[in-house]
């Protein structure tokens, strides 16, 4: 895995050089354009619409365009020197609880790794203290010509820092005309029956997600290139017709889901009754034996103290015997 930035992560007078690793990566499917005819390969040339020519890449610098449609060229040199604090530094501003930011605002991971060995005690540290807090550095970096706000959390599985770059504020497009009509109401019943079909379908499996899009263009292509492609599923559960009834449609897609799993998924809310139940029964236990054990030293301290005044007692009244 190839570093695709260094720099060095900046909260007060801490400094800690740090290298960010891509953390994903697509696995789609991909085209190539060719001619219909003949199969040929389209490829793109570059030409200058004033000469008319093709030119190299080498030849090629970057152009702003105006509101006025007019293009001002910027060479890399000029680029290069813009004055951009978070250019090699991400610079931390504050930190926030990690829910505070919507998953809509986030762009693109990456793996931060400490630099070199020096860096790992503050590397370390910062982690620790974003664990225990439980709270996420809010940062600023530039990064691929862009300055973007981020956020540096814990990916406690990994036990490494992970960097999410941020769209800025204006770039989060407004939801209101997107809502449903508010006249929209739904009842009690198909609310407790969406709950039961939550139930009944689970948890999140990773291994039970596949790009079937993927599957489907491989098979595609193995057929054209003489290779028999595997059947098609049949969807479970489906059935031929339309969907008159909320109700019905809710009712047969938690029995489809309860199917599909055999009948052995548990509810989660009946789970987690149980095993509220179990642990009141063991802190009733608890609570039930310290009793038993605090009454019987009280009793073991009150028989002592009964039998040491009875035995003084006892020796008082008998003369003492001469030295």
């Amino acid at each position: 895995m190839k570093s695709i930035w260094k720099g060095a992560i900046s909260f007060g007078l801490v400094s800690i050089p740090v290298q960010l690793y891509s953390a994903t990566e697509e696995h789609g499917v991909s085209f190539r354009q060719v001619h219909a005819e003949d199969g040929g390969r389209i490829r793109y040339r570059r030409f200058c619409e004033l000469e008319d020519r093709e030119v190299q890449y080498a030849e090629i610098t970057r152009a702003y365009e105006t509101e006025d449609g007019d293009l001002v060229v910027l060479t890399p040199e000029d680029l290069a020197q813009l004055p951009l604090p978070s250019k090699k530094i991400i610079d931390v501003v504050g930190f926030e609880e990690t829910g505070y930011f919507d998953p809509i605002q986030f762009s693109r991971a990456y793996y931060v790794k400490a630099a070199d060995a020096a860096a790992a005690k503050p590397y370390v540290l910062l982690r620790e203290a974003l664990k225990r807090s439980g709270r996420v550095a809010v940062v600023k970096v530039a990064l691929r010509n862009r300055e973007a706000p981020a956020l540096v959390r814990v990916l406690e599985e990994e036990d490494v820092l992970v960097l999410h770059t941020m769209l800025w504020p204006d770039e989060v497009r407004s939801a209101q005309t997107v809502a449903p009509d508010e006249k929209v109401t739904v009842r009690r019943q198909e609310l407790d029956m969406v709950d039961s079909l939550m139930d009944a379908l689970g948890g999140y499996d990773p291994d039970e997600f596949t790009d079937e899009y993927r599957e489907a263009v491989e098979a595609l292509v193995a057929s054209k290139e003489g290779i028999a492609p595997p059947l098609p599923k049949e969807a479970e559960g489906e059935e031929k017709g339309q969907v008159i009834d909320l109700m019905s449609a809710l009712e047969a897609s938690v029995k489809a889901a309860q199917d599909k799993r055999g009948g052995t998924a548990a509810p989660r809310k009946k789970a987690a009754a149980k095993k509220t139940a179990a642990k009141k029964k063991t802190a009733a236990k608890k609570t039930a034996t310290t009793g038993k054990k605090t009454a019987t030293k009280t009793a073991a301290k009150t028989t002592a103290k009964t039998t040491a005044k009875k035995t003084g007692k006892k020796a008082a009244k008998k003369p003492g015997k001469a030295a």
